[in-house]
């Protein structure tokens, strides 16, 4: 098995009078996901969720890590290749709250969206997202 270094965030913002955190989501391949993606070589996994998670919503200006979230594990096979992917997950929000986005479309990004905490849980389409965003309600 070849073993993954993957990292990704979960950006949040809050909205005036709501209680609920609003998250954002991607659309990629039919599913709604999180943004993350790869380690490149001698990159740390703060910096990869960084950049990963930019490139993919595609914004100039990096968002900023709150904290640390959780990790997740999953096991793929491609081309007769089984991976096991271990993602660190961060929590960061972004300098402005008003951006606009531009889904990576060489990723497959579809749609990037806010979503209520709540809502995102009904959408995630991994199971182990689930984690992700029991662990941002926990912040």
């Amino acid at each position: 098995m070849q073993k993954v270094t993957a990292a990704g965030g979960v950006l949040i913002r809050y909205k005036a009078g709501k209680a609920d955190p609003e998250v954002l989501l991607i659309f990629r391949r039919g599913v709604w996901d999180l943004p993350k993606g790869k380690r490149e070589e001698d990159e740390s996994v703060e910096a990869c969720a960084v950049r990963e998670v930019a490139e993919e919503i595609g914004i100039s200006s990096l968002p900023e890590i709150l904290s640390p979230l959780v990790d997740t594990y999953h096991e793929y096979r491609q081309d007769g290749v089984l991976f096991g992917k271990t993602t660190h997950w961060f929590a960061m929000q972004l300098a402005e709250s008003e951006v606009s986005f531009t889904p990576e479309r060489r990723e497959g990004i579809q749609k990037v969206a806010w979503h209520s905490l709540t809502e995102a849980k009904h959408k995630v389409g991994y199971p182990n997202l689930l984690e992700v965003l029991d662990a941002v309600e926990a912040l």
